[in-house]
């Protein structure tokens, strides 16, 4: 085994990498090679670190060295100065907002909230490297269940941890897991639900690109718990990374015999495909999975029966999604106690969340179920850009519901998000300030799901066209009085009888911005006016006394709607104006207002 004095991380998930991270861990292999420390400095490609608005994020052991938004000609001064000198490059780590200090990992305001579960190995190990992953416990567990457990064991270690599936509704795993094996069939099959297609959303894309083979494991202790030789990974193609990484891992573990027949000499034989999605929204939901994994068009079908009675192939099914999974090795090697001890008396453990929109730390989050959200907010997400104020976020994807600003202390977890019009879903958190439109939100939202809508149920089919057909009235300023009734009259029917779960839940944007900006509605109905100054269709230009008549404004108008003498307050004729905002834009003064 080689020993180095210091590890060069590099991440290596989507983020980084579309930012140059690749280039960079070449340039650091040829400039250590060039100084004569390759025998004493290692570079490894990680995946996510989390803090995906610093990347590309480099990472300098032993010394825990945060290095942030490093460029290729960062890297010769990295190596010269701290890998040969040992001297660390301040002006490249990471500095927090309203700090003056440099920082390490281990003092970061970002991670001093969080507690790592799912994503314990994401920016630690190299995922295409199974030593790595074996050297931190890797497929310890594994191991346990097949020589210490018999399935039931194992099955009430997971229903005793709490664990709940972190994928939509958070059906306890552990009763998922027994209903599937109480199924008698000579065939069954494990499934790993990776199709996440939430705006926003790269939680599960983030554990398959940064720590694959705890997916494996995990799948393969639900396999033999429920009795299952085969499982599936079904992954939308457009993560390419991760299915590289997925396809690396499967390959090593069949290697060393971790995958196939008769794992660790136990008897028990079980082997991971993967299966692409072509990045239909409604394969999120299972049966419709199933049915894209067959062949089949994605579409769901009724229940019951259910998956765990009549799944994939007609045979017994289990289906969790990427974090669930990588919860269990932990499970199993800490105990159901340690799990069952972190977070809420409903909502055990940790949640991850992709914390995006307007918020200053773009990027993965995980903490303990129960966590407030002004504290994901402020003290991880570092607050609202611009010093602008929070409005509310939106969680749970097109399926969630929007939380407002008088709801910033509410415990997130899956009961409380439920009991305010929202809901947990995959871990989508899509922060907005005051400059959003809710009827936009609820407008983007609902054209989403029309779009990814398989067509097979009238209500989903045409009742969500029916309420966006509305709402782009609104938007437009050609709303009109009974509205809010239709879209509330819709919105129950759809959830009422539409035939799957992202059917249901369509609507909940709608209704919970109808609960809680129900006047921003009313003033776009009754005062053709859009409070956030959003909706193009409602706004006014005027120009200010601020005017110098630099004729700037003048000069780029597209319609000729703005007149006025040079050095003279100029003016705009809103019967000409399209609102394009191209005058907003050019003038240097803050001359000209929406309104």
């Amino acid at each position: 085994m080689e020993l180095f004095r210091a590890h060069v991380l590099v991440c290596g998930g989507t983020g980084c990498s579309s930012s140059g991270s690749g280039e960079l861990i070449r340039r650091f292999e040829e400039q250590i090679a060039k100084q004569g420390l390759d025998k004493e400095v290692k570079v490894v490609r990680t995946g996510c670190f989390g803090l995906c608005e610093a990347g590309p994020v480099v990472i300098v052991y032993p010394e825990g060295t945060f290095y942030s938004r490093i460029r290729p000609d960062d890297v010769d001064e990295i190596v010269s100065e701290h890998l040969l000198k040992g001297r660390i490059v301040q002006h490249l780590v990471y500095k927090e907002k309203s700090k003056e200090e440099h920082l390490s990992l281990d003092n970061i305001d970002f991670y001093r909230s969080q507690m790592r579960l799912a994503l314990r190995n994401c920016g630690v190990i190299d995922p295409e490297s199974i030593d790595e992953y074996i050297a931190f416990d890797g497929y310890k567990a594994l191991a346990k269940v097949l020589t210490e457990m018999s399935p039931q064991q194992v099955i009430d270690e997971v229903l005793r941890s709490g664990l709940r599936g972190r994928g939509g509704a958070g059906f306890p795993t552990g009763k998922k897991w027994q209903f599937a094996a109480a199924s008698q069939a000579e065939q069954k099959y494990m499934v790993c639900n990776a199709d996440e297609g939430d705006p926003g959303a790269f939680m599960d894309r983030s554990v398959l690109e940064g720590d694959p083979h705890a997916v494996l494991e995990a799948m393969a202790i639900g396999g033999y718990a429920i009795g299952a030789s085969e499982g599936y990974i079904y992954v939308r193609a457009e993560y390419p990374i991760a299915v590289k990484r997925l396809q690396i891992a499967i390959e090593q573990a069949r290697e060393y015999g971790l995958l196939g027949k008769n794992i660790f000499d136990s008897g028990f034989d079980f082997d991971v495909y993967i299966r692409l999605g072509a990045g239909a929204f409604v394969c999120g939901e299972e049966t419709a999975l199933m049915h894209s994994i067959e062949g089949g068009r994605g579409e769901p079908k009724p229940k019951p029966p259910f998956p765990a009675v009549r799944g994939l192939f007609d045979k017994p099914t289990n289906i969790n999604n990427v974090e669930t999974l990588a919860n269990i090795p932990q499970i199993i090697l800490k105990g159901a106690d340690w799990f069952s001890s972190i977070g809420t008396e409903n909502s055990k453990g940790t949640k991850v969340f992709a914390l995006g929109g307007k918020i200053n730390n773009t990027g993965l989050v995980e903490v303990p179920m129960g966590t407030p959200l002004r504290e994901i907010i402020y003290n991880i997400g570092g607050g609202i850009p611009g010093g602008k104020k929070f409005k509310a976020v939106q969680t749970g994807g097109p399926s969630g519901g929007c939380i407002p600003a008088e709801q910033l202390d509410i415990a997130i977890d899956y009961d409380s998000l439920t009991a305010i019009g929202s809901m947990m879903g995959s871990g989508g958190m899509i922060v907005m300030d005051e400059d959003n439109c809710m009827v936009d939100i609820a407008r983007f939202f609902l054209d989403f799901t029309v779009d990814e809508s398989c067509g097979k149920c009238t209500p989903c089919r045409i009742g969500t066209k029916r309420m966006l057909e509305i709402l782009e009235r609104i938007v437009e300023g050609k709303g009109e009085e009974g509205d809010i009734e239709k879209l509330e009259s819709l919105a129950k029917n759809i959830k009422a009888t539409a035939l799957c779960g992202l059917g249901q839940t369509a609507p909940n944007p709608v209704l919970s911005t109808l609960k809680y900006f129900r006047s921003e509605y009313e003033a776009h109905i009754r005062e053709k006016r859009c409070p956030a100054h959003h909706c193009q269709k409602l706004l006014n230009y005027e120009i200010t006394d601020k005017c110098r008549g630099c004729t700037a404004c003048a000069r780029i108008c597209p319609v000729g709607a703005i007149t006025g003498n040079v050095k003279e307050q100029h003016h705009i004729d809103i019967t000409k104006c399209i609102k394009c905002g191209s005058c907003i834009e050019k003038c240097r003064f803050g001359a000209i207002v929406k309104n």
